[in-house]
């Protein structure tokens, strides 16, 4: 990313703890689930649709930190892609910067080499840009060229806002039930790309479905 001048410098430092107070109290407000299934003890690849983003730093101390484990998240080069950088530093997650639509190689670079450092890659398969609900090829080559097993991620909250963006972002309401899901570990090896997409995105509906309000 360019540059920021301090204008820009002073803006982003605003909004960054503007939305990560906003987040915070409406957390706080809110009764947590959260479901059994574990993080493995080596590195694995996580995925969850964009527009479950506002809260899903909150999961990490559940299936990460209260394991010793540790994760990056692949974030766009964008100016939004470093708001939200700066948000999840204050979770103990680091960035692994680019995107399928802009810095493609730099990311799977990125993300073999904390791999090979025993940390996870946390994807949005259909970030940064969408179509909503869509798979990039970016999560099914990470995963076929490391033998990973895959999580997918979700939450679910029984009343929230959903902003008319692209991904259509949901934002838990205040005094809400929130619950939080993983999957199972499943594997795309031997699937043609498009077999590995379809896959990935049946996984991450089954349980977005599992943590549901029925």
């Amino acid at each position: 990313m360019e540059k920021l001048s301090l204008k820009k410098r002073l803006l982003f430092c605003v909004i960054e703890y503007a939305l990560l107070g906003v987040l915070w109290l409406i957390f706080l407000t809110c009764k947590k689930n959260y479901n059994d299934n574990k993080l493995p003890s080596y590195p694995c690849e996580v995925l969850f649709w964009h527009n479950r983003l506002a809260f899903m730093c909150f999961s990490y101390k559940n299936y990460w930190k209260k394991r010793g484990r540790d994760g990056k998240v692949i974030i766009s080069d964008h100016k939004d892609g470093e708001i939200i950088t700066r948000i999840v530093r204050h979770f103990d997650i680091g960035a692994i910067r680019g995107s399928s639509s802009k810095g493609a190689v730099k990311a799977l670079k990125g993300a073999f080499n904390e791999l090979k450092n025993g940390i996870d890659v946390i994807i949005t398969p259909d970030g940064p840009q969408g179509p909503i609900y869509s798979v990039s090829d970016g999560a099914v080559v990470i995963a076929q060229k490391k033998d990973l097993e895959i999580y997918a991620l979700t939450y679910e909250a029984n009343r929230f806002w959903e902003f008319k963006s692209w991904d259509k972002m949901r934002l838990p309401k205040p005094f809400s039930t929130i619950n939080f899901a993983l999957s199972k570990p499943f594997k795309v090896n031997d699937m043609t790309l498009d077999e590995a997409k379809e896959k990935i995105k049946n996984e991450l509906f089954a349980v977005a479905n599992s943590a549901s309000f029925k």
